[in-house]
């Protein structure tokens, strides 16, 4: 009614014109409910107006931009085309289409988002209005296992979602939590529809890399009874996908520097045995591509060699060619059930399941003998026989003898279950008070029960060749010997030695290594508010609590020892990788195929999921046991936080006039208690468990305007103080205490508080034609605590470890050398926000069905990174995971019959780590475009068909490593995919 009304005047006066041409009204199936009709004069003579119904893309648009006018707070919508149709196959590649949102994708979809610059931790995500949390594994190079607050969006089936709501400024009734922006997930109730409504979709997908095709389907079924007082709903949509993903690969790059000592680049004039200015004596280096002196890593000795070499030169660790083969089944279910027992009460059950089970392979040609030293198995026989690098000092050129070679497999079974009741009760207590009560559970089990690898070898090969000359993404590699074989001189599984021994001297024993892992998160939620029109149309008074359990558990288990030993025939045992490289304008002469383990085969003759001591069996003996928190390898994963968050909230919704401007808008002020508590493992003891308290308030102020500066111009502002809860990985009180020697404690730091920001938001927004917007948005945040990582030294007292893990002469006042994530000083972002959308009706008959949605994001934060806590100059650099630059396009046509739109995404190069590993100063992702294609053709009022085209492109993920020299990290395709459909609608 509030909302009606404020718009009433505007279109009293816009009538006259609105007559005699057609109203364009979103469809009752992506609508929400029509407020009831009012008593004024004006209401009333626009309820006279011929109305029709308009679907499809233009229909979603003008809905969604109406609602968009209507919020007093800042925000962007998307809504369903039509019943269970998302203008996108996945939720996260809609969401890139709004102002200020990126993505990043796995295995070629859309995962995780980040909106004006701030990445999924300071980002919460409510469903049917209550938070949750998806986790989902994805590749090592995508960020792996999702064990963060991040939401995973590849998990849901978009068909399931009738709106979604992106809350860019802060409002106290809105759940506390996010830095960034909140985003509502919305799925579709009973009495949003009309009577009995029915449809389903059937299409079928292509990828042209894979070269498979797969089937994606979807229904709705939806009624109404007893004269709309009971409602009922079921969906569903089923997907499966097939692709393959493939390039070139490094892990990182290395210059050498390493705790153990510090490699000059290749032509270091520093000899072993010379005495340099430290006095410390150079050993033999290990590091295969690099010179012949390790020197202990210190100031003078970096100086020293600084003076005799003009650059420090980076060689690629683990330089491969690999493929992955993803296979993923999805499936998801909506329910509700809507009751109106009585004109003032209505009571909403939803319910909604989301199951996403894959498996990915991985198969990598590679050389490892450049990623170690000495001391992991290094390859002192290693030796340069031709090198060329560039003045950043990044390898051109390299031709190396005593190269080990390997072939690497590994194979993971995964599974994302996600359950949420949801139960809403709305109730008006009287003419002016309502009640809405909602309380509801999100759960989510992410297992990984099988994540194996598996090796095939063959040491010291000479003549190793790798050329980056020809391209700085896809280099030419050059193997003596054919990959494709086995025995010999080729491929085969190098064992170590019967008699109890683990390990090669000087070398690496082939490998299985098995890891199963998995994450789960729940959300408990209760909220319950009042809403008081204290001055009707004018004041509203609201209040509520909120009380929410946060569980997480992250558990691992892996063999403590993972090398193999030598089958008696390799017969079997291995497989091929064939064909790889379609359409990558590879070098010439890249090899295409190559031998891998047979994984199947293996795990048959070694019995590797015995999680047994083996004696003498097939294959040969082997320790096949599972630990978790008594393996030091595994024990960081094994860890868990409970949140109990309480909080509670007073706003005023307002509506009054200054200088004859209707100005609308909210304030108030949200309280809220976290009490956390961390539980983690330590080495002592071979694994002691240890749990921290922690508890911190907040109080967070804040305030929307609107001014209607004119019927069709709106000027907005928002003021917050916000906050967002730190990050899950950084809150393990595990880790290690040394006792002997120096002090120190290497752990996570439960007692972290989270990031906290003032943030200020300015809008201007410009209606100058029907369901058409020229907006421009300004933000500020200054984000006034920020968390790294880095060295203190703090008294054990102050760590909120517990004394008991001290020796007994301890006394806890003991300065220890703390490694650990702290607070520290944050810093400024702000930005700006163009956003244009129209539709071309001023064209002649063959463009007035045109139309065009553009927008483009400008941000920019530089954060001061501190390596350590006696660092007096930190590293100042770009926000993680910020692309300063971002934009997208999107042309469409929609008659009512066919329709059709191709769209644009586009964001910048970001950092997504400072410092970067190695001696890398940062390292990141380039920049990616993605264009997407969707034609619908409308057969008749029930069928249509269509027509859809992903990543036209095959842009690639291409992933660096420093700034200077932008060399690879990975660079892989996952091609193009095509889907053919029908949808019927009865």
């Amino acid at each position: 009614m509030q909302k009606f009304n404020r718009q009433a005047p505007r279109l009293s006066k816009l009538a006259a014109c609105l007559l005699g041409t057609t109203s364009l009204i979103a469809s009752a199936q992506t609508a929400a409910p029509a407020p009831a009709a009012a008593a004024s004069a004006p209401e009333a003579k626009t309820a006279q107006l011929e109305t029709v119904v308009v679907s499809g893309l233009r229909g979603a648009l003008e809905s969604a931009l109406r609602k968009k006018r209507d919020e007093t707070g800042i925000v962007d919508v998307i809504k369903a085309e039509d019943i269970g149709k998302f203008p996108d196959t996945n939720l996260a590649e809609s969401l890139q289409r709004m102002p200020g949102v990126v993505i990043d994708r796995d295995a070629g979809e859309g995962r995780q988002i980040t909106v004006r610059g701030l990445g999924g931790d300071f980002t919460r995500t409510r469903i049917n209005g209550i938070e949750g949390q998806t986790a989902s594994g994805g590749t090592d190079s995508s960020g792996g296992s999702n064990k963060t607050r991040t939401m995973d969006f590849n998990v849901f089936a978009s068909e399931l979602f009738n709106s979604v709501t992106l809350r860019k400024s802060s409002a106290a009734e809105v759940d506390e939590g996010s830095l960034g922006a909140v985003v509502d997930l919305q799925t579709t109730r009973p009495f949003d529809l009309k009577g009995f409504t029915a449809a389903g979709s059937l299409k079928g997908s292509y990828n042209d890399l894979s070269g498979k095709t797969t089937p994606r389907v979807a229904f709705l079924v939806a009624d109404t009874f007893a004269d709309r007082k009971i409602g009922l709903l079921l969906s569903g949509a089923y997907s499966k996908r097939s692709i393959l993903e493939e390039g070139f690969s490094t892990v990182r790059w290395d210059n050498g520097v390493s705790s153990g000592g510090w490699c000059p680049p290749q032509g270091a004039t520093i000899a072993p045995g010379t005495t340099l200015p430290s006095g410390s004596t150079a050993t033999t280096c290990g590091s295969a591509a690099q010179g012949v002196a390790r020197l202990p890593n210190t100031p003078e000795n970096q100086a020293a060699y600084l003076l005799a070499s003009t650059a420090t030169n980076f060689h690629p660790r683990l330089p491969r060619y690999g493929r992955l083969t993803h296979e993923q089944d999805r499936l998801g279910l909506t329910g509700s059930i809507q009751v109106r027992p009585s004109e003032n009460t209505l009571v909403t059950l939803d319910m909604l399941f989301s199951k996403m089970k894959a498996t990915r392979q991985e198969d990598f040609l590679e050389a490892i003998s450049f990623s170690r030293n000495l001391g992991q198995g290094g390859k002192p026989q290693t030796s340069v026989l031709e090198t060329q690098y560039d003045a950043s000092g990044r390898l051109l050129y390299g031709k190396y003898n005593g190269v080990d070679v390997r072939a690497e497999s590994r194979f993971d079974e995964l599974s994302t279950v996600y359950t949420q009741p949801t139960l809403t009760v709305e109730h008006d207590l009287s003419d002016s008070v309502k009640f809405t009560g909602v309380l509801g559970r999100a759960d989510s089990k992410f297992k990984n029960p099988i994540q194996t690898t598996t090796t095939l070898d063959v040491a010291n090969v000479n003549g190793y060749v790798i050329d980056f000359r020809g391209s700085d993404r896809l280099p030419s590699i050059t193997y003596p010997f054919d990959p494709a074989t086995t025995g010999g001189s080729s491929f085969g599984i190098i064992g170590v030695p019967t008699g109890g021994a683990t390990a090669l001297t000087n070398g690496t024993a082939s490998e299985i290594r098995i890891r199963p892992q998995g994450t789960n998160n729940r959300n408990e939620v209760m909220n319950l508010n009042l809403a008081w029109e204290a001055i009707p149309n004018k004041l509203t008074i609201k209040g509520g609590t909120s009380f929410k359990k946060y569980s997480f558990e992250s558990y691992e288990s892996r063999r403590a020892v993972e090398t193999m030993y030598a089958p008696d025939s390799l017969s079997g045992l291995t497989t091929m990788v064939s064909g790889f490289g379609k359409g990558q304008d590879l070098p010439a002469g890249t090899i295409t195929s190559w031998a891998i383990p047979n994984l199947n085969a293996i795990a048959s003759q070694y019995d590797i999921y015995c999680n047994c001591l083996k004696s003498g069996a097939a294959g040969g003996p082997g320790d096949f046991r599972l630990t978790s928190i008594t393996n030091g390898n595994a024990r960081g994963n094994n860890r868990a936080v409970t949140e109990y968050d309480r909080g509670a909230f007073l706003q005023a919704d307002f509506m009054t006039r200054v200088a004859d401007m209707k100005v609308r808008g909210n304030i108030g002020a949200r309280v809220v208690r976290t009490e956390v508590i961390a539980t983690g493992y330590l080495a002592t003891g071979g694994g002691t468990a240890v749990t921290v308290n922690k508890q911190y308030e907040d109080i967070l102020p804040s305030l929307n305007l609107t001014a209607e500066l004119n019927p069709e111009m709106n000027f907005r502002f928002g003021a917050a103080q916000v906050m967002s809860r730190p990050p899950l990985q950084l809150m393990n009180p595990g880790g290690s205490i040394s006792t002997t020697g120096t002090l120190s404690i290497t752990t996570g730091n439960p007692n972290l508080n989270p990031f906290r920001a003032n943030t200020l938001d300015a809008g201007f927004e410009w209606y100058f034609a029907k369901n058409s917007l020229l907006g421009i948005g300004a933000f500020y945040k200054d984000i006034g605590t920020y968390i790294q990582s880095s060295v203190q030294t703090v008294k054990f007292n102050d760590t909120g470890l517990p004394k008991s893990l001290l020796p007994s002469n301890f006394s806890g006042e003991e300065q220890f050398a703390l490694n650990s994530s702290f607070n520290t000083p944050g810093g400024k972002l702000k930005g700006v926000e163009l956003n244009f959308q129209q539709p071309f009706t001023f064209l002649p008959a063959w463009g007035k069905n045109f139309g065009t949605v553009l927008n483009y994001t400008y941000v920019t934060s530089k954060i001061s990174y501190f390596t350590s806590a006696t660092s007096t100059v930190p590293i100042v650099d770009d926000l993680v995971n910020m692309s300063p630059r971002a934009w997208n396009a999107s042309l469409y046509y929609d008659d009512g019959t066919f329709s059709a739109r191709i769209s644009t995404s586009s964001r910048s190069g970001y950092v997504t780590r400072v410092p970067g590993q190695n001696n890398n100063d940062v390292e990141g992702k380039n920049g990616t475009r993605n264009v997407d294609l969707s034609l619908s053709y409308k057969v008749n009022k029930n069928l249509d068909i269509s027509f859809e085209g992903v990543n036209l492109t095959n842009q690639a993920n291409d992933q660096f490593i420093s700034r200077a020299r932008d060399s690879v990290v990975v660079n892989n395709v996952t091609g193009r995919e095509f889907m053919l459909g029908a949808r019927y609608k009865f």
